[in-house]
């Protein structure tokens, strides 16, 4: 179940990676999540989470948790891709002497 826990933790630190990302003027790149963010960024990716954590309850369910391993390298990345995208957009204060 330690699979399962890593996925919770996943969606949690997608969610709060994307937000940070859109208050700091950066865009949704998935299509599925852009569809949503209409509705508010946080509503959007918080609505996209829930599909997530819900499917990955379908797995859980149907005996096919394994896959929740593989699908944990792709949010892993994701997150990293986000941090990334949060420092690229950061603005990098000027250094005055």
């Amino acid at each position: 179940m330690l699979t399962v826990q890593v996925f919770v933790y996943l969606q949690l630190l997608d969610f709060i990676t994307t937000v940070l990302g859109f208050r700091l003027g950066a865009s949704e790149a998935s299509p599925f999540v852009r569809t949503m963010v209409h509705l508010g960024p946080e509503i959007g990716v918080a609505l996209s989470k829930a599909i997530a954590l819900v499917l990955g309850a379908v797995c859980v369910w149907r005996g096919k948790a394994h896959l929740i391993g593989w699908i944990n390298y792709w949010y892993a990345a994701l997150v990293v891709w986000n941090l990334c995208i949060i420092i690229r957009v950061l603005p990098i204060p000027s250094v005055t002497r």
